[in-house]
């Protein structure tokens, strides 16, 4: 399926009494997953293991810092996540953030909405990136809201931070559409009690 017809589906599925759309970053504006995986392998290699990165595609939406305890009690290597994930972020930042393509599907089917419903990206990645990500895409005016790690008690799978995206923008779940790239990402709508779309199943 092209790009074209991607965007009619995402259209026709995304109908109804919706008053505000709230996108995952990293898989489902930014087609940058495989930067994301390629940065926790080389984190890995200086912190002295092997890792396999089909581990970043089953925990994708977790924060961070979730994300790196995780592998540490899967690879029973002692990590702290939050050196760990400094890390990371600083090689994903430093040597792939710049070449962050869109998945121009999703950022188009944004940049038709805004204005009309309310916008929110909602994120397992730190802020810093998430709003360079966003620059890079020459999205960021078009966002109203943004809530990334660290910025509610719980991450995805919770419902937090879509709740929190939603209490900002003054919006019940019930009218809010996700957009999602990965399971933890749905599991918290659902909870959320909002409507949802995985974008890579389209």
């Amino acid at each position: 399926m092209t790009d074209e017809h991607k965007l009619d589906k995402l259209n026709l599925l995304t109908r109804g009494d919706y008053q505000a759309f709230l996108y995952d970053c990293d898989g489902t504006l930014a087609d940058n997953m495989q930067a994301h995986k390629d940065s926790y392998v080389k984190t890995a290699a200086e912190f002295g293991f092997t890792l396999d990165p089909a581990v970043i595609d089953e925990l994708a939406g977790w924060p961070t810092v979730e994300v790196v305890s995780e592998i540490g009690r899967r690879y029973n290597v002692a990590l702290d996540p939050d050196v760990f994930g400094s890390r990371k972020g600083r090689i994903f930042f430093d040597e792939y953030i710049a070449h962050t393509q869109p998945v121009s599907y999703v950022v188009d089917h944004l940049k038709q909405h805004a204005g009309r419903v309310k916008i929110g990206v909602v994120s397992g990645g730190r802020r810093a990136t998430v709003e360079r990500t966003l620059n890079i895409l020459g999205i960021a005016g078009l966002i109203d809201t943004i809530v990334c790690a660290s910025e509610t008690l719980k991450g995805k799978p919770f419902p937090d931070p879509f709740l929190k995206a939603a209490a900002a923008l003054n919006v019940a779940p019930e009218h809010c559409m996700v957009f999602e790239d990965g399971e933890p990402g749905v599991q918290a709508a659902i909870a959320a009690g909002m409507s949802y779309v995985r974008i890579d199943k389209l």
